[in-house]
């Protein structure tokens, strides 16, 4: 759900990157974050929990073209992975515009990239969203590493639906505007549908 600010003449949609703990959705947003002018980007939020884990609510506004004389802001945000944060990942979908599923390519984390998708489907199901109606596309990150499942066994896995899917190595940066580019496009799509 975009917000709409006419004294700014903005409008602000959220992105959210969601998938298991340790994906690489963090580390998506802090290449993006790197490589982003500093007059198109806001700051970059971080809070840490009372764990030894830190947990990102990564917050990037990114200014990417008009529509109908007002300015699209980004936000983009990640969701902790673990299940303990269930509560959080709830409250971070609130309002989302659109989704960015991030799995981990690893064999060993197959389930985990299938329970976390399951759960993103719940998540905003509770909220009165439907996946499958949102801007929505999954990024197969890490695939530089030697576990990595083929392309075709994750897509069986987690996008048993066919959206856009990028493979990616967020580490260097391979795939990460890629995949910003595409949910974003969708979202604008949607924008101007006027929903």
């Amino acid at each position: 759900m975009s917000f709409i600010n006419y004294s700014l003449r903005e409008i602000n949609c959220k992105i959210v990157y969601y998938g298991p703990g340790l994906c690489g959705k963090t580390t998506n947003l802090q290449y993006v974050y790197a490589k982003t002018t500093p007059e198109a980007k806001g700051k970059m939020i971080s809070l840490a929990t009372e764990t030894e884990r830190t947990l990102f609510f990564d917050f990037l506004p990114l200014s990417l073209g008009d529509i109908r004389g007002f300015k699209t802001r980004f936000h983009l945000y990640t969701v902790p992975g673990q299940v303990f944060y269930d509560a959080s990942r709830k409250l971070i979908l609130k309002g989302v515009d659109g989704v960015v599923f991030v799995a981990d390519s690893q064999m060993e984390r197959l389930d985990a990239n299938i329970e976390s998708v399951e759960n993103l489907r719940t998540n905003l199901s509770e909220q009165g969203y439907n996946l499958d109606r949102l801007p929505y596309v999954v990024q197969y990150n890490k695939r530089d590493m030697p576990s990595a499942c083929s392309v075709d066994e994750l897509r069986r896995a987690v996008n048993s639906t066919a959206v856009p899917d990028f493979e990616a190595v967020a580490t260097t940066g391979y795939g990460v505007f890629d995949t910003l580019k595409a949910i974003a496009k969708l979202v604008l799509i949607e924008l101007k549908k006027g929903r």
